[in-house]
């Protein structure tokens, strides 16, 4: 018996290797699509946010007070704000033990910064204003202080003695030695190995470079007591998750992500970010929507990277040419938050 998909060709039968026919591509092809930053809701707001541009520092102050006073500003949020309101920090979803069976170490990242920068991009405060450019303007106007210290780009110069402490708890800045193989016998067939080859492999860091920047519309009803955010991510189910348990500190069910059209994502959309905070934030204390849309000039410096890792790849053979064993060591950079998870070092 014939059965019919959505667009009315007949499928003989479903299986492996069979051809099914796409249904969404027309529209996205059309350009009927709707992606984040087409959504609008009825009185919402524009936030844009106030970036670091020092890599590392001691955050002695932010001055909003001539932001604040701008045409057509509504609020000018800090961490202060967030905390104010009962909001926690973003939190590594996953651990991953270390060669000695202890956790890695993931600090908790603030939504908005908090005593320290680290990281240029890194957001330190979310203006919101009647339209976007009045929300760009005015966050133009807000002063950071901060006290620069030294920084370092790469993950083998964090690790050297005496580099820049980026976290306090996490000495040497190594988040995880992580470790992988009968280390003995693998030490043992390259002292034995008739012909040893060894190669430095660079994988450099990318970026992402989505069709869409990220983009989110954060609000609040009051009568149920229910958050909502549009937002292009891989997953709701497991944003709503992890912005409800670390973020906002409710159950799920006063959790509502709606998701369109996402507009490439290849990970990085899939994780809870520091922007969406702020927004739910507005959402609620101005009783109208806030939306933001990233720039992508923003993205580059705010968007979680891929790659960025250096290795080491030695290769042990007999006399024969035959395989022995093969020895994978290097680091991988995490950045300065560990979120999504990734590993830092593998040896």
């Amino acid at each position: 018996m014939d059965s019919f998909d959505d667009t009315g060709l007949a499928l003989m039968k479903f299986g492996v290797g069979q051809s099914v026919p796409r249904s969404e591509d027309p529209k996205l092809l059309r350009g009927e699509g709707r992606y984040t930053d087409d959504i609008n809701l009825p009185g919402q707001a524009y936030a844009v946010m106030v970036r670091s541009r020092i890599a590392h520092g001691v955050l002695k102050g932010i001055d909003i007070a001539e932001a604040k006073t701008m045409p057509g500003v509504l609020a000018v949020y800090t961490n202060a704000d967030l905390e104010a309101a009962g909001f926690g920090p973003l939190r590594c979803p996953m651990n991953i033990p270390d060669r000695n069976g202890q956790p890695m170490k993931t600090p908790p990242r603030p939504s908005l910064a908090k005593g320290r920068v680290r990281f240029v991009g890194e957001a330190v405060a979310c203006v919101v204003a009647e339209t976007a450019v009045q929300a760009k303007d005015a966050a133009e106007a807000v002063e950071l202080d901060i006290e620069e210290l030294p920084a370092v780009t790469s993950p083998a110069d964090a690790l050297k003695p005496g580099a820049p402490q980026i976290h306090e708890d996490v000495p040497s800045n190594l988040a995880l030695d992580f470790h992988y193989g009968d280390a003995e016998a693998v030490k043992k067939a390259f002292a034995e190995a008739a012909h040893v080859t060894r190669l430095e492999i660079a994988s450099n860091r990318i970026v992402v470079n989505a069709m869409e920047p990220r983009s989110a519309v954060g609000s609040y009803d009051a009568g149920a007591g229910r958050w909502t955010l549009h937002v292009g991510c891989q997953g709701v189910m497991g944003l709503r998750g992890g912005l409800a348990r670390d973020v906002l500190n409710v159950t799920p069910d006063k959790v509502r992500v709606l998701t369109g059209n996402v507009g490439g994502s290849f990970g990085m959309k899939s994780q809870v970010y520091p922007e969406y905070a702020p927004l739910l934030l507005g959402g609620k204390l101005l009783g109208r929507p806030v939306k933001w849309t990233d720039e992508r000039s923003e993205s580059f410096l705010s968007d979680h990277a891929g790659r960025d890792h250096q290795r080491i790849a030695e290769l042990a053979l007999d006399k024969d040419g035959r395989f022995l064993a093969v020895r994978l060591s290097g680091t991988g950079n995490a950045g300065a938050y560990i979120y999504p998870p990734t590993r830092r070092r593998r040896a």
